[in-house]
């Protein structure tokens, strides 16, 4: 099947992993003002955290939020540079083809769910929608705001989203739904935040379709990336556990099948760059 074609699923699967949100949200209610309110973050005072010295190398399913949190704070500042190197450019392409899949209309209100520092929200305004960036790093809404003040950032738990039922067109999410602590029940949020006949994009890495060339990635993902994240990274061990939430992630027919179970209608993917990446878009 030619990487370009939109594939309707065969198969199912299914997977759980990582996200969490501290401090201040930012609440989209039904009148459409933004207001501000403190929120705790869900996994406060929860017993056997681990202390800040903890280093996260390990995409298993018992890891707690807070280290997923503080890792993505640490990367923060070189994250877009770094993601740039790691993809060989690729990252600016996977970027146009989530835009062109959600095709935002002008004045049309988007969601971009772990939108990091607004790189992957920015194409959004450029069109005329209403793109609201939303994140549970504070340190990624740090930078973001710093070099894209006119962005509304939002920190947001993807389990919890802050906003009311059915107040966006279309609602995305560029990898970050490996880190998710409940995958289902973030597809289900976004469904309830999505207007019935919005849509749904994930770009998600995934599972190349060739399989000397999948060989071929699985080492340079365990292998070769490891110590460019070193040379180029302010903290490495990130990029280990990329490595390892890739391969231990679904492949497209299972996160299609995420998709359904959660309620979205039709879901299909298209594959990019071989299957490194796969977009999947759905209707609520």
């Amino acid at each position: 099947m030619p990487s370009g074609e939109w594939i309707l699923p065969p198969g199912d699967a299914a997977a759980r992993h990582l996200v969490a949100l501290r401090g201040r949200v930012v609440v989209w209610r039904r009148s459409h003002r933004v207001t501000t309110a403190s929120a705790p973050g869900p996994y406060a005072a929860r017993s056997g955290v681990r202390g800040y010295g903890h280093r996260v190398t390990r995409a298993d399913l018992d890891k707690q939020p807070s280290d997923v949190q503080r890792m993505f704070d640490a990367v923060a500042r070189r994250y877009d540079v770094t993601n740039d190197v790691l993809s060989l450019g690729q990252d600016r392409r996977w970027r146009r083809e989530v835009l062109a899949a959600v095709d935002p209309q002008p004045g049309e209100r988007v969601l971009d769910l772990a939108a990091g520092t607004g790189t992957s929200s920015q194409p959004f305004a450029d069109a005329g929608a209403e793109v609201v960036p939303c994140d549970f790093s504070l340190g990624m809404l740090r930078v973001g705001k710093q070099n894209r003040p006119h962005l509304p950032f939002t920190a947001g738990d993807g389990t919890r989203l802050p906003f009311a039922d059915d107040v966006f067109d279309a609602v995305t999410i560029s990898f970050g739904l490996r880190n998710v602590v409940d995958t289902e029940a973030c597809l289900r949020e976004l469904l309830r935040v999505t207007r019935p006949g919005g849509r749904v994009v994930v770009c998600e890495f995934s599972h190349p379709t060739w399989a000397p060339f999948r060989t071929v990635y699985v080492e340079y993902l365990m292998r070769a990336l490891p110590p460019v994240a070193r040379a180029i990274s302010s903290s490495p061990d990130a990029y280990v556990y990329l490595a390892e939430s890739i391969r231990a992630w679904p492949d497209q027919a299972g996160l299609a099948t995420l998709l359904d179970d959660a309620g979205w209608q039709r879901p299909e993917w298209r594959n990019l760059s071989g299957g490194i990446v796969a977009l999947h878009r759905a209707k609520a």
